[in-house]
């Protein structure tokens, strides 16, 4: 049975990059399924790459292979990937960091390098700058479509020599202070996501509608401390308004009722945000 392969780049779709990398796949199995989880990713953002497969692959189906392809070491000596992840799907893409968050909160379980010997688009060995094309969506296609399996890819990796990217761990602070990172922007709407579980949360205490004194900093510096509420949902304050709220992944977030938090303070996401958070005791 033919897998679905999912497609995701920093290509954007202003050119015909993501069509070619569509035009391979269907070269090898015209009945293959092809979706687009995102072409959006910031140029050269492993990290957001990494972030996004997160957010996305546990909705799919087992066996699902996913093709990411954010890739600013290619014609390197970074390798060539396919990933095993312990929820049962595929990930093809270059070794450089785009497993991290998937390697931490699910789990790879088997890796193999591709040997581009056999998976890779025949006559384009000269090519060095497109391997998404020539490596990636042929070797997705073959395996989604069933022409090869896991252990055909190439040869076995050491799972735990894969490349990670520093990933900061939430913790509490000896002044009660829960301190943690934005991960990433909901970048059509401009909401801050954290690295902040709402099981954490309500494990030390926090429920809806407790006042939170919230520091955020970039590189040490505030650029932002006032009190917000956590909500159940956007509706429970007036347009324009700031919030807390549980966001799709169970991770604390930071809104401005149709408005755009992220705009409107110059915060974005990355290593170097940090998020503190302190619950304010009413009398």
């Amino acid at each position: 049975m033919k897998a679905a392969l999912v497609l995701q780049t920093d290509f954007g779709l202003c050119d015909g990059a993501v069509s070619a990398m569509y035009g391979v796949a269907l070269s090898v199995d015209p009945n293959l399924h092809i979706y687009d989880l995102t072409h959006e990713i910031p140029q050269y953002m492993i990290w957001d790459a990494s972030y996004r497969l997160l957010q996305t692959i546990r909705y799919w189906a087992k066996g699902t292979v996913f093709v990411s392809v954010v890739d600013p070491g290619v014609g390197t000596n970074r390798l060539s990937v396919v990933a095993k992840t312990a929820s049962g799907h595929y990930i093809v893409t270059p070794d450089n960091g785009s497993l991290t968050h998937i390697q931490e909160e699910i789990g790879v379980v088997a890796l193999r390098q591709i040997d581009e010997t056999v998976n890779r688009l025949p006559n384009s060995g000269d090519s060095y700058t497109f391997h998404g094309r020539d490596v990636y969506a042929y070797a997705g296609a073959r395996l989604a479509s069933g022409l090869i399996s896991f252990e055909e890819v190439g040869p076995e990796l050491d799972v735990n020599q894969l490349i990670r990217l520093p990933i900061h761990q939430a913790e509490v602070a000896d002044n009660g202070e829960i301190i943690g990172s934005i991960d990433i922007l909901d970048v059509r709407f401009g909401n801050l996501w954290t690295n902040l579980d709402r099981s954490m949360l309500f494990d030390l205490g926090f429920t809806y509608g407790d006042k939170v004194l919230v520091t955020i900093a970039s590189n040490r510096s505030v650029v932002y401390q006032n009190m917000l509420t956590l909500r159940h949902s956007f509706a429970e304050t007036a347009c324009g308004d700031a919030l807390l709220f549980i966001n799709s992944l169970d991770k604390l977030g930071v809104a401005m009722n149709q408005g755009s938090f992220a705009h409107a303070y110059h915060i974005s996401g990355g290593a170097t945000w940090q998020i503190r958070l302190k619950k304010i005791k009413e009398n």
